[in-house]
Protein backbone atom coordinates (compact mmCIF):
# COMPACT_ATOMS: atom_id res chain seq x y z
CA UNK A 1 0.00 0.00 0.00
CA UNK A 2 1.66 3.03 -1.02
CA UNK A 3 2.06 5.88 1.65
CA UNK A 4 0.35 8.52 -0.56
CA UNK A 5 -3.08 6.94 0.12
CA UNK A 6 -3.15 8.06 3.73
CA UNK A 7 -1.16 11.52 3.28
CA UNK A 8 -3.93 14.81 4.15
CA UNK A 9 -3.09 17.19 0.88
CA UNK A 10 -1.52 20.48 2.91
CA UNK A 11 -0.83 24.26 1.61
CA UNK A 12 1.69 26.39 3.42
CA UNK A 13 -0.10 29.34 4.83
CA UNK A 14 2.95 32.42 5.67
CA UNK A 15 2.73 33.40 9.71
CA UNK A 16 4.83 35.40 11.74
CA UNK A 17 5.02 33.70 15.33
CA UNK A 18 5.54 35.50 18.59
CA UNK A 19 6.97 32.06 20.47
CA UNK A 20 8.05 32.73 24.40
CA UNK A 21 11.05 33.39 25.04
CA UNK A 22 12.08 32.58 21.72
CA UNK A 23 10.68 36.22 19.98
CA UNK A 24 9.60 36.51 16.58
CA UNK A 25 9.76 33.09 13.85
CA UNK A 26 8.84 33.87 10.48
CA UNK A 27 7.69 31.01 8.31
CA UNK A 28 4.92 28.05 6.84
CA UNK A 29 2.21 26.63 9.00
CA UNK A 30 0.49 23.44 7.09
CA UNK A 31 -2.89 23.82 6.45
CA UNK A 32 -5.16 21.07 4.85
CA UNK A 33 -6.53 22.05 1.10
CA UNK A 34 -10.10 21.35 2.34
CA UNK A 35 -10.99 21.77 5.97
CA UNK A 36 -13.16 19.36 7.74
CA UNK A 37 -15.14 21.68 9.32
CA UNK A 38 -16.26 24.03 6.19
CA UNK A 39 -15.91 24.35 1.97
CA UNK A 40 -12.11 25.48 0.95
CA UNK A 41 -8.89 25.53 2.65
CA UNK A 42 -7.99 25.41 5.77
CA UNK A 43 -7.18 28.60 8.28
CA UNK A 44 -4.55 28.96 10.19
CA UNK A 45 -7.27 29.57 13.31
CA UNK A 46 -8.22 26.61 12.66
CA UNK A 47 -4.76 24.91 12.98
CA UNK A 48 -4.43 26.69 16.19
CA UNK A 49 -7.07 25.76 17.93
CA UNK A 50 -6.57 22.24 17.48
CA UNK A 51 -6.42 19.90 20.65
CA UNK A 52 -2.79 18.49 19.85
CA UNK A 53 0.04 19.80 21.71
CA UNK A 54 1.99 20.81 18.69
CA UNK A 55 2.21 22.49 15.73
CA UNK A 56 4.22 21.76 12.32
CA UNK A 57 6.24 25.30 11.21
CA UNK A 58 8.58 25.41 8.51
CA UNK A 59 11.32 28.21 9.63
CA UNK A 60 11.89 30.54 7.05
CA UNK A 61 15.63 31.39 8.22
CA UNK A 62 17.39 29.23 8.42
CA UNK A 63 14.57 26.41 6.86
CA UNK A 64 13.75 24.15 9.16
CA UNK A 65 11.18 22.38 9.82
CA UNK A 66 10.27 23.08 13.50
CA UNK A 67 7.18 21.66 15.85
CA UNK A 68 6.55 24.34 18.63
CA UNK A 69 4.15 23.93 21.73
CA UNK A 70 1.21 25.50 21.38
CA UNK A 71 1.24 26.60 24.56
CA UNK A 72 4.29 28.80 24.09
CA UNK A 73 2.85 30.88 21.01
CA UNK A 74 1.88 34.00 22.21
CA UNK A 75 0.41 35.25 18.54
CA UNK A 76 0.11 34.34 15.55
CA UNK A 77 0.04 37.38 12.46
CA UNK A 78 -0.77 36.99 8.90
CA UNK A 79 -2.80 38.39 6.42
CA UNK A 80 -6.45 36.77 5.64
CA UNK A 81 -9.80 38.61 3.76
CA UNK A 82 -12.56 39.05 6.07
CA UNK A 83 -15.83 37.07 5.10
CA UNK A 84 -17.72 37.20 8.14
CA UNK A 85 -20.84 39.41 8.16
CA UNK A 86 -20.95 39.62 11.63
CA UNK A 87 -21.43 42.52 13.34
CA UNK A 88 -17.82 43.38 14.70
CA UNK A 89 -16.80 43.64 18.08
CA UNK A 90 -14.26 46.56 19.08
CA UNK A 91 -11.35 45.28 21.70
CA UNK A 92 -8.28 46.20 23.27
CA UNK A 93 -6.16 43.07 24.58
CA UNK A 94 -3.59 44.19 27.22
CA UNK A 95 -1.04 40.95 27.06
CA UNK A 96 1.73 39.71 29.81
CA UNK A 97 4.36 41.13 27.71
CA UNK A 98 2.95 44.63 28.39
CA UNK A 99 1.90 45.06 25.19
CA UNK A 100 -1.57 46.38 23.42
CA UNK A 101 -3.66 45.11 20.95
CA UNK A 102 -6.56 46.82 19.24
CA UNK A 103 -9.04 45.40 16.37
CA UNK A 104 -12.15 43.72 16.27
CA UNK A 105 -13.40 40.17 16.28
CA UNK A 106 -15.66 39.23 13.55
CA UNK A 107 -16.89 36.00 14.35
CA UNK A 108 -20.70 34.66 13.52
CA UNK A 109 -21.83 34.30 17.08
CA UNK A 110 -25.28 32.97 18.29
CA UNK A 111 -27.37 35.84 19.20
CA UNK A 112 -27.89 34.41 22.83
CA UNK A 113 -24.07 34.73 23.08
CA UNK A 114 -22.69 37.33 21.12
CA UNK A 115 -21.45 39.47 23.92
CA UNK A 116 -17.28 40.17 23.76
CA UNK A 117 -17.44 37.81 26.97
CA UNK A 118 -19.50 35.36 25.31
CA UNK A 119 -16.67 35.07 22.74
CA UNK A 120 -13.43 35.28 25.09
CA UNK A 121 -14.83 32.10 27.21
CA UNK A 122 -15.70 30.13 23.99
CA UNK A 123 -14.56 26.43 25.52
CA UNK A 124 -12.97 25.41 22.01
CA UNK A 125 -10.53 27.72 21.20
CA UNK A 126 -7.13 28.57 23.02
CA UNK A 127 -6.32 31.53 20.28
CA UNK A 128 -8.79 34.40 19.75
CA UNK A 129 -9.12 35.72 16.28
CA UNK A 130 -9.05 39.47 16.34
CA UNK A 131 -8.62 41.98 12.60
CA UNK A 132 -5.92 44.87 13.37
CA UNK A 133 -6.95 45.79 9.49
CA UNK A 134 -9.38 44.16 6.65
CA UNK A 135 -6.89 41.51 6.25
CA UNK A 136 -4.32 41.37 8.91
CA UNK A 137 -5.38 38.87 11.62
CA UNK A 138 -3.71 38.54 15.03
CA UNK A 139 -4.07 34.74 16.72
CA UNK A 140 -4.06 35.35 20.39
CA UNK A 141 -2.90 32.93 22.87
CA UNK A 142 -5.88 33.34 25.87
CA UNK A 143 -3.35 32.25 28.13
CA UNK A 144 -1.18 35.33 27.82
CA UNK A 145 -4.05 38.24 27.88
CA UNK A 146 -3.84 39.97 31.30
CA UNK A 147 -7.30 41.43 30.44
CA UNK A 148 -9.93 42.50 27.40
CA UNK A 149 -11.92 45.78 27.38
CA UNK A 150 -14.18 47.00 24.53
CA UNK A 151 -13.64 50.03 22.59
CA UNK A 152 -16.07 52.56 20.73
Amino acid sequence: MSADIVKVPKSKHKVSLWVHPEGQVIGSLFVRQQSPHHAGEESPAEVLNEEHPFIVLEKENPEQLRFYNRNSIIRVEYSEESLSEADPISCQINMMDGSVIEGTIREDLPPEHSRLFDYLNLDNTRFIKLYLTDDQVYLVNKSYIINVTTSD
